[in-house]
C-alpha cells in the first residue's frame, strides 16, 4: 500500500481520496500511537482521559471531516476540545498552552477548496516524525483500535476561548507596538480572516483587509499568498505602509512593499536575521534555510556575521535542524518562518507582526528593510518524465553541472533535485542576470532530459 502521509500531514481531494471513512480512521489508529507513553501512566493515576485539539480552516468539507476526526477520537476514549476555524500555528500553539497530549488540524493549507487534509501534531505542538506517522499508518491497516465503553469512551466539547488564548499569546510576543503604520492584511478567505485583522489592530496597526470573507470554497481562490496581484493593488490602492498576505492556513507569510513590489520568505527571514542579530536574540547568530533559499540571503547573511545552515526542501526538516542545534530562526522561501521562541511551526500572522514591527522599532520602510539582501535571478525547471532514481550516478549530468558550476563562479549556483514522489527532476539555476540562469537551466534541463527519458508507454 502507498504510504498515506505526505510531507505535510495526509492530503486529497476531499470526498475522494481523503474520505470521512479514512478520517475516522486516522483519529482512531492516531489515538492508539499518540497516547501511549510516560503520560498515559500519570494520566491513569489520576483517573483521566486523554485530550486532544481539533481545529480547521473554512473549506467547506472541513466540517464533515473534522466530524469524523472527532467521532474516532472520542470512540477512542479521548476528550476532544473542538476549537473551530482557526489558523495551523494556532493549533499548534494551543496543544502545548493547555498541555494536549495531541492534536489534529484539518486543512489543505493554499490548495483549492475542493482538496483538504490531516494533520497530527504530538504533545507540545511539534510535528510528527516521519517513524510515528509510520506507525499511525500500521495500526490503521491492522485495525488494531481503541474501543472503550461506558465512561472511558470520549468527550467532544467546544473549546470556548481558543482564539483568544492565541491572540494573547501573539500580542505578548511583540516587541515594539505598531502605531502609525498602515497594513493591508490579505486573508486568503481562510483561516486567518478572523484573527489577524484583530491582531494587528489591537497591536496598533491601521488595518485594511482583504480576502477575509470566507463562504467554504472561495479559500485561497486568487487571494491569499499565492496570488499577490490583488494584495500589491489594495496597497497602492490605499497609500498602505505595507501588505502581509496569508495562505489558507496560515502558516506562511509573504509581503509586498509601499510601491507594490514583493517581499518573500528569503528577504523577510533575511529582516528577521538582521535584527534578531542586532538585539542579541538571534541565537548562536545563526539562520536555518532550505537548500532553494536564494544565493543572494546566503550572502546578506555572511555580510552581517550570520551563518547559515542549509536543510531540505519542507519546513518540517527546517524544525529538524533547529531542534538539533537549538537555534531561533529558520524557514523557506514560501513564507514558512519558524520562530522558535513562540512557535512550534511556521507562523503567518507572527511572522507579519514581526516584519512590521521591525518597521515600527527603525522606522525604515519594507523596502529600505528589504535591501539588506540582493536577490538573485532565479529559475527553476521542472523536467518530466524521467527516471529521478539515476540522477545522482549520472557521470554525464555530473559533469554538465560542473560546467555551468564553472562558469557562474561565486555569481551564481546550480542545484538538481529529484522528486521525492513523481518521476521528475528539478533543475535550478541563480545567476547574476537572468538570461544566464535561463539559458544555463534549460540546457541542464536538456541534458537530464537525454540521459534520463523513461520509456514512453
Amino acid at each position: 500500500m502507498a504510504r498515506l502521509f505526505g510531507t505535510d500531514g495526509v492530503r486529497g481531494l476531499a470526498n475522494r481520496d481523503l474520505t470521512a471513512g479514512l478520517a475516522l480512521g486516522l483519529a482512531q489508529a492516531s489515538a492508539v500511537v499518540l497516547t501511549q507513553g510516560r503520560r498515559a501512566e500519570e494520566r491513569r493515576a489520576q483517573g483521566r482521559r486523554p485530550v486532544a485539539v481539533v481545529a480547521r480552516d473554512p473549506r467547506i468539507s472541513g466540517e464533515f471531516i473534522t466530524s469524523a476526526v472527532a467521532a474516532g477520537l472520542a470512540s477512542s476514549g479521548v476528550d476532544v476540545l473542538d476549537a473551530g476555524v482557526i489558523p495551523t500555528p494556532a493549533a499548534a500553539f494551543l496543544i502545548a498552552d493547555i498541555g494536549a497530549d495531541f492534536g489534529v488540524m484539518i486543512s489543505a493549507s493554499h490548495n483549492p477548496a475542493p482538496d483538504n487534509g490531516i494533520k497530527f501534531f504530538a504533545f507540545g505542538g511539534t510535528k510528527l516524525p516521519d517513524t510515528v506517522e509510520d506507525r499511525i499508518e500500521a495500526v490503521l491497516a491492522g485495525n488494531k483500535l481503541l474501543t472503550p465503553i461506558g465512561g472511558d469512551v470520549g468527550r467532544i466539547r467546544r473549546f470556548a476561548d481558543a482564539e483568544d488564548r492565541y491572540v494573547v499569546h501573539l500580542l505578548g510576543t511583540l516587541p515594539h507596538r505598531l502605531d502609525g503604520i498602515h497594513v493591508v492584511l490579505d486573508c486568503a478567505h481562510g483561516a486567518a480572516a478572523g484573527v489577524s485583522p484583530q491582531v494587528f489592530t489591537d497591536a496598533g496597526a491601521r488595518v485594511t483587509v482583504i480576502g477575509a470573507d470566507p463562504d467554504g470554497l472561495n479559500i485561497n481562490d486568487g487571494v491569499g499568498s499565492t496570488h499577490l496581484d490583488n494584495l500589491a493593488r489594495a496597497v497602492l490602492e490605499h497609500g498602505a505602509d505595507v501588505g502581509i498576505a496569508h495562505d489558507g492556513d496560515a502558516d506562511r507569510c509573504l509581503a509586498v512593499d509601499r510601491d507594490g513590489n514583493i517581499v518573500d520568505g528569503d528577504q523577510i527571514m533575511a529582516i528577521l536575521a538582521v535584527s534578531m542579530a542586532e538585539r542579541g536574540v538571534l541565537k548562536d547568530r545563526t539562520l536555518v534555510a532550505t537548500v532553494m533559499s536564494n544565493l543572494g540571503l546566503k550572502k546578506a547573511m555572511a555580510a552581517n556575521d550570520i551563518k547559515m545552515i542549509e536543510s531540505k526542501v519542507g519546513d518540517r526538516y527546517v524544525l529538524e535542524e533547529l531542534d538539533a542545534h537549538g537555534l531561533s530562526l529558520g524557514g523557506e522561501q514560501s513564507g514558512h518562518v519558524i520562530m522558535t521562541k513562540f512557535a512550534t511551526t511556521g507562523d503567518g500572522i507572527l511572522t507579519g507582526l514581526h516584519i512590521v514591527a521591525e518597521m515600527a522599532r527603525t522606522g525604515k520602510t519594507l523596502a529600505e528593510l528589504a535591501s539588506v539582501m540582493t536577490v538573485f535571478p532565479q529559475i527553476l525547471v521542472n523536467v518530466r518524465g524521467v527516471d529521478h532514481h539515476a540522477l545522482a550516478d549520472d557521470d554525464v549530468i555530473a559533469a554538465a553541472v560542473r560546467d555551468a558550476e564553472a562558469e557562474l563562479g561565486d555569481t551564481g549556483r546550480v542545484l538538481l533535485r529529484p522528486s521525492g514522489t513523481e518521476p521528475m527532476v528539478r533543475v535550478m539555476v541563480e545567476a547574476a542576470d537572468q538570461p544566464t540562469a535561463d539559458r544555463l537551466a534549460h540546457a541542464l534541463a536538456e541534458v537530464v532530459r537525454s540521459r534520463l527519458a523513461l520509456p514512453v508507454a
